[in-house]
């Protein structure tokens, strides 16, 4: 990480991974059956919704595709 530190709230991380948390319990999802249905680990999913990883492009495709919605809609964050 870069010794610039940034805000918790503004973190594009951050940001991104409360957005698929809002969207996947919006569809009464569960991390575990969202993880199955879009082929990446519980583990990741819980990293990813916590801000802690830096996703790839790659898995907000797969992601969007198990909540069935544009990867664009993943993006659909104030930052």
């Amino acid at each position: 990480m870069s010794s610039r530190a940034v805000h918790p709230k503004s973190d594009p991380r951050s940001l991104f991974g409360r957005r698929v948390a809002e969207l996947r319990k919006a569809q009464g999802l569960s991390q575990e059956a969202l993880s199955l249905e879009s082929g990446l680990a519980r583990s990741y999913l819980g990293g990813v919704e916590r801000g802690q990883r830096n996703i790839a492009l790659l898995n907000i495709c797969r992601l969007a595709k198990a909540l069935g919605i544009k990867a664009a809609d993943l993006m659909a964050f104030e930052g």
